[in-house]
């Protein structure tokens, strides 16, 4: 992805994590016809960046990752 990912947004709910847009839920610029992608903590929990190879740079291990926050909507 283009923009950094955030770990742990504030209010995951609002935004639409299926593309760089990052969209405001209520209204999705992709024209895909489908619904808002979840951010991965909404379905795996706080922790879902320590499983698989999600590709992000999170320092030391064991270190949690501070607020990056979410995108403001437009």
């Amino acid at each position: 992805m283009a923009k950094k990912f955030p770990l742990h947004p504030k209010h995951p709910e609002r935004i639409c994590w299926g593309c760089d847009k990052y969209c405001p839920a209520t209204s999705l610029a992709c024209g895909n016809g489908s619904g808002r992608t979840l951010h991965p903590a909404e379905m795996l929990g706080e922790d879902w960046y320590t499983y698989g190879d999600w590709g992000i740079e999170t320092g030391e291990e064991g270190e949690k990752p501070a607020d990056d926050g979410a995108a403001a909507p437009r």
